[in-house]
């Protein structure tokens, strides 16, 4: 007589005991091979604005630091920023030799401590870029501007740059040359209705309204570039004038003071008063009398006279 067989029941027990082990195990396993691989970079991205040149990259180091290498098209890499924990590194004193030329860079990743580390190192690269080309404008700054009659004179301060031709640091304008020009955008003031103008210097003088207050910036553009044409564009500044004065208004303050008199009961003004004065002459006059007006207050009170004064009192 055969013995039945029966079908094996599982045992609940042993198998949690089996993927207990198992689990353990894995952890074991990626614990140990945490302890020797490094995070390889990723992200590089250039930042550049007036040739000044900064790569950047992530993540954040944790058990790891990163080397930078750069190289001119089929040139000879050239290590910068070595074994930092930072995400970036100014490469500017590399691409400022040739801005014509294409570089390419590239993050070398390395356990932290590096000395002990043989092998080659993981790595990625950047995407290529040219400094002529990619570099972005910075915002142009007013260095003066007047407006005498018609004429209204505006002078953009050149922006200087970390290039060097013959060991002289050159400006904006020496790099690009003719393919940097700058654009006005002017108004009156009363208006909001832009007007345009555009130079190839660093200079404007446009025709204006007689008597009117205008208000202004400007904006850098290369046109050749199929990207980061246009700078941002500065800070608006705005002329002054008066209504009913052709020339550029000098605003002069005129102090009055008067002595206490008891019976009169007279404060001296708290507050400066302001005289329009028109044009370069005007203001010469008036500082003429100024002069003139002081050195008589000072003989006044010399001569012990009670009440002395600097200008015309305006009321």
């Amino acid at each position: 007589m055969e013995t039945p067989t029966w079908p094996r029941v599982p045992c609940p027990e042993a198998a949690v005991a089996r993927m207990l082990v198992l689990g353990w195990l894995l952890l074991q396993v990626a614990g140990a091979s945490g302890t020797t691989e490094v995070v390889v970079a990723y992200n590089l991205t250039w930042k550049s604005t007036n040739f000044k040149t900064i790569l950047e990259w992530e993540p954040k180091p944790i058990n790891h630091v990163y080397t930078v290498q750069i190289s001119p098209r089929l040139g000879n890499w050239k290590s910068k920023c070595f074994y930092t924990t930072d995400t970036e590194c100014d490469l500017t004193d590399e691409i400022v030799n040739d801005v014509n030329q294409t570089y390419e860079a590239r993050v070398l990743s390395y356990p932290a401590d590096a000395t002990d580390y043989s092998g080659e190192p993981p790595f990625t690269n950047s995407p290529e870029f040219t400094p002529y080309m990619e570099t972005k404008l910075g915002l142009p700054t007013i260095q003066s501007f007047k407006q005498v009659g018609t004429k209204l004179n505006v002078t953009i301060q050149d922006a200087p740059t970390l290039v060097r031709r013959n060991g002289t640091f050159l400006s904006l304008q020496d790099v690009f040359g003719k393919n940097l020009s700058y654009t006005l955008y002017y108004w009156k003031a009363s208006s909001t209705g832009k007007k345009t103008a555009k130079t190839n210097t660093n200079e404007f003088l446009i025709d204006v309204d007689e008597g009117e207050s205008y208000c202004f910036s400007v904006q850098a553009v290369i046109q050749s570039r199929k990207s980061n044409q246009k700078s941002p564009e500065s800070s608006i500044e705005c002329t002054h004038h008066k209504k009913g004065m052709f020339r550029d208004e000098w605003l002069c303050p005129a102090f009055t003071w008067e002595a206490r008199i008891p019976s009169r009961g007279v404060a001296p003004p708290s507050e400066p008063r302001w005289i329009f004065v028109q044009g370069e002459t005007g203001f010469l006059l008036l500082l003429f009398v100024c002069v003139v007006l002081c050195c008589l207050g000072v003989l006044l009170t010399i001569l012990g006279i009670w009440k002395c004064f600097c200008v015309v009192p305006l009321y």
